[in-house]
């Protein structure tokens, strides 16, 4: 005989305790249906006005509703931080541990059997990823889609490519700002997160890849009926989890780690895929770390072409076939035997997908970039911990760079004398921003693809290295090492560079320095004072206080690892 189901603690409890909660639900409108024995799943919907990207989902729950009732479940919907990165200030970035931490609870605290997790934006889908890690219950993922690709004056345009693009354009003089504002309404054709391989993006077909969504569910546009067909089979797959006693930690093991890292390097994925993917391996207890990110992106190589790093857009990849044309065209390099939400082995997806239009999913042995093209990890005495750079979207001749560093301690202080026709900048100049890491800022916000200086864009410089312990838009571009580990305002080497010191970059040899003595470091770091704390109440000074350090995922210290999904002490 089957062990009862996890709600049955809730609604089959003896006397006054399940009395009580069966009442409350009749007066919500539930009938007896709830409370016989069958699959409760919950659906986790992360839907927002605040948050563009994810404002469609009202519409993608009723779906997954749908097709929980038709499997013979009970649905029971529940609403979670919504993590919009394009209206949260500071940054998205500095909440996803709290959205983590929400879910979790949430769904440790309440009468679930299995959950149906709607996500979207870019912080969502980690953060949502990370709670039911820690937790355990069957889980499927339901990303919201990408917007539909824009047109400006006959031209295809990408929301978050195209902003940096055209805001440079204009601090050069060759973009009017009555251009620029014309151009708003065109990057934004509807609901949806961003239609280039910006994070959002690059986090849905990670997912995907790893088992946790259903084939085509992280590459349909948002507005497409695909959406919600996908939607309904997601509920029916939940309570099919649930009745074969199937979580999410069979899901999310090192493989299937593995495999998302591969898979991020044969996108041109984002630099943020790193430090959600160890939060995400953190929360599992999966061993990965820096040194196999590297690794494993060797000998891959750049097979999709999709802004940033190539020229197309999502919608142009669903057409492709998605994410199974790409694990069909990198073949072993996957672990192509792992299981999925779909009931079927990752492998079998792709062999069984019918091919789409050709062009967008090189074949390996024409790849748009050769192998090797993926996020690099770079160490040196400027980042004993690690720092992250995206080679394909950066200026291949500027891998290899020494130059005299420009350094600011804020992002207003860079703004503010950027544009300064007096500032002693040229194109070999290596300009930093710091104290812009996890506890510094706090939350490590997108701000290191930093802009060039005014007087060099109007001479035709389109690129220089930025370094930076902040992070930046998975739509950016540009030769940016990111992430730098320990940040400064830890006491990291970044808090000792001062403007002049020559800095060196060798990404094919994977290092980073500081052309400084190390006697001179030694007297710059005697004389270093922390900065005050960024935060002094609330959830940001706890999160300043107990944040991690990006080359682990800036997860915090204290949530690391899994909670487990029994069921809590009763409350009546």
């Amino acid at each position: 005989m089957s062990a009862p189901r996890r709600s049955a603690a809730w609604f089959a409890a003896p006397g006054k305790v399940g009395f009580v909660h069966r009442s409350k639900l009749y007066g919500e409108g539930f009938d007896a249906g709830l409370f016989d024995g069958r699959p409760v799943v919950g659906i986790a919907n992360s839907w927002s006005e605040l948050n563009p990207c994810n404002a469609h989902l009202r519409r993608v729950a009723d779906a997954v509703r749908r097709g929980i009732t038709e499997a013979g479940g009970a649905a029971l919907e529940f609403p979670t931080m919504s993590l919009g990165e394009t209206l949260m200030r500071p940054t998205a970035m500095l909440f996803r541990n709290l959205m983590a931490m929400e879910v979790e609870e949430t769904l440790r605290a309440n009468p679930l059997d299995g959950v149906v997790l709607l996500a979207g934006c870019d912080k969502t889908t980690p953060a949502m990823v990370m709670g039911a890690a820690s937790v355990g219950l069957p889980t499927v993922l339901v990303t919201g889609g990408p917007a539909l690709t824009g047109e400006f004056r006959g031209e295809a345009v990408g929301s978050g490519t195209h902003v940096w693009r055209f805001s440079e354009e204009v601090r050069a003089g060759r973009m009017s700002p009555a251009e620029f504002r014309a151009a708003e309404s065109c990057l934004a054709r509807g609901n949806g997160h961003c239609n280039t391989m910006g994070t959002a993006s690059t986090m849905a077909c990670l997912t995907e890849t790893m088992g946790l969504q259903l084939p085509g569910s992280a590459t349909a546009p948002a507005v497409d009926a695909a959406r919600l067909h996908i939607a309904a089979e997601a509920g029916r797959r939940a309570v099919a989890m649930v009745r074969e006693g199937r979580g999410i930690g069979e899901l999310l093991t090192r493989e299937s780690l593995e495999n998302a890292v591969r898979m991020n390097a044969a996108l041109g994925g984002s630099t943020n895929a790193v430090v959600h993917l160890l939060a995400i391996a953190g929360r599992a207890n999966v061993p990965l770390d820096l040194d196999d990110i590297d690794r494993l992106s060797r000998d891959i190589p750049l097979l999709v072409d999709l802004l940033p790093s190539g020229r197309q857009f999502m919608a142009d990849l669903h057409a492709a076939g998605g994410v199974p044309a790409v694990v069909r065209e990198l073949g072993d390099l996957l672990h192509r035997d792992r299981p999925t939400v779909d009931g079927r082995r990752l492998g079998d997806i792709a062999d069984a997908a019918i091919p789409g239009r050709a062009g967008v999913v090189r074949p390996r042995h024409d790849p748009l970039q050769p192998a090797g093209s993926g996020v690099a990890v770079v160490r040196g005495s400027l980042a004993p911990d690690g720092a992250v750079v995206k080679q394909s979207a950066a200026t291949p001749g500027l891998l290899r760079h020494r130059g005299r560093a420009l350094v600011f301690d804020s992002i207003e202080d860079y703004d503010a004398h950027i544009d300064d026709p007096e500032l002693d900048v040229d194109e070999t100049t290596v300009l930093v921003v710091r104290y812009a890491g996890p506890r510094g800022y706090p939350g490590m916000p997108e701000i290191g693809n930093l802009s060039l200086p005014r007087r060099l864009l109007q001479q035709g410089v389109t690129d220089m290295v930025r370094i930076s312990d902040a992070r930046m838009s998975g739509t950016s571009y540009g030769t940016v090492v990111l992430h730098v580990a320990p940040e400064a305002a830890v006491g990291g080497p970044l808090a000792f560079v001062r403007t002049g010191d020559e800095i060196e970059l060798d990404v094919p040899a994977r290092r980073l320095d500081l052309l400084v003595d190390p006697s001179e470091l030694t007297r710059r770091r005697a004389a270093w004072r922390a900065p005050e704390p960024a935060a002094d109440r609330g959830w940001s000074r706890l999160y300043a206080d107990h944040v991690r350090q990006a080359d682990t995922g800036a997860d915090l210290d204290f949530l690391v690892g899994r909670s487990g999904a029994g069921v809590p002490r009763r409350s009546l």
